[in-house]
């Protein structure tokens, strides 16, 4: 084979100006530098295919990031494809978290007053240690496959980009998560009656899951990575001071139902907002209120969880306990990330 059959080298293939014989660039003349060939995004009034391409001046606000002047609201061209076609458009924000008011059924509670009154029974307090070994072994499954499923959606790029374009899923799994909760909150008997308890869960968590996942590939893999340990962090003081202190949320389930309704329209409020324009500042704000507001809940639903208070879940209900203890520590993550995202 003849050195005319190999394709060009890459500072070759250019030809001038843009690349001479030695290879070397030209310097940048009265701040221009001649831009290659670009593939080009038509839909962005970019360079067409085949056509020649001005050269981009580096003192101006040309934009060439997503997030700067000149993309569409909303949008941002993706990777081009090496045979010069326009790369993919993906949303550029991304969805918010999926958010629904919080019900605490009145038949999964019992007053802690009979629990105390009866300390000394070990039956009694070996059941509820039972009750709650039960569920933290549940709510690790569910942690640990939501957090393979994110490090998967955060570090496939063939994954990442799948669910940007395909945000058709991303819903139909949120309406699946909304009914699977709305059954095992309000529904008695699903709730309750093994297996199928333990199905909804495992939809419910896998529904969750991939939500969580869709909304982490919007994201840096260090604000990822940084709102995870952060949550860890915080699950775990909220559960050791949860244990240790006599403070008693329980008793102020007044508070804690206004607080969801509270986050409950605000979500409602800064999605309709955000729709029409993005306000860094009000994202940043929602993100923070939800932060710590789910905090609020995972203290008083793991103090529920022991049982040594006011109020108490029957022991009965350990798949409605992990249910609540792994949506407040999910959604911990979710505002987090979001928080540290708009914040880069």
């Amino acid at each position: 084979m003849s050195r005319s059959d190999y394709p060009p080298r890459y500072d070759d293939s250019y030809g001038p100006p843009y690349a001479p014989q030695g290879g070397n660039y030209p310097a940048p003349q009265s701040g221009n530098y001649p831009a290659p060939p670009a593939y080009g995004f038509p839909a962005f009034g970019g360079p067409q295919p085949g056509q020649p391409t001005a050269p981009y001046p580096t003192n101006s606000n040309t934009p060439l990031f997503p997030g700067q002047p000149g993309f569409p609201p909303g949008m941002y061209p993706g990777p081009p494809h090496p045979t010069g076609t326009p790369g993919a458009v993906y949303p550029s924000q991304p969805p918010m978290p999926p958010i629904i008011p919080r019900t605490m059924p009145s038949d999964v509670l019992n007053t802690g007053d009979d629990f105390a009154a009866r300390g000394s029974d070990w039956d009694n307090v070996s059941i509820r240690h039972a009750f709650i070994r039960k569920v933290y072994l549940i709510l690790s499954v569910q942690l640990i496959v939501t957090t393979a499923i994110v490090a998967v959606f955060t570090f496939v790029q063939e994954v990442k980009i799948f669910v940007r374009q395909n945000q058709a899923i991303y819903w139909a799994s949120y309406a699946v998560y909304f009914i699977t909760h709305i059954v095992l909150v309000c529904c008695k008997g699903p709730r309750r009656k093994h297996p199928w308890n333990l199905i909804l869960l495992a939809i419910f968590t896998l529904a969750l899951s991939y939500m969580t996942g869709t909304i982490s590939s919007y994201y840096d893999t260090s604000a990822v990575f940084l709102a995870l340990a952060i949550t860890i962090v915080i699950c775990i003081a909220v559960t050791v001071f949860c244990f240790q202190t006599k403070v008693d949320f329980t008793k102020c389930r007044g508070f804690f139902c206004v607080l969801g309704i509270v986050v409950f329209v605000t979500g409602i409020i800064t999605v309709i907002v955000l729709s029409f324009q993005y306000i860094p500042w009000l994202h940043m704000l929602y993100a923070a209120i939800g932060a710590i507001a789910f905090t609020l809940f995972l203290a008083y639903d793991t103090q529920l969880l022991i049982g040594n208070r006011k109020y108490s879940i029957s022991t009965e209900e350990y798949v409605f306990a992990a249910l609540n203890l792994y949506v407040d520590m999910v959604q911990i993550f979710i505002f987090l990330l979001q928080l540290i995202g708009s914040s880069k």
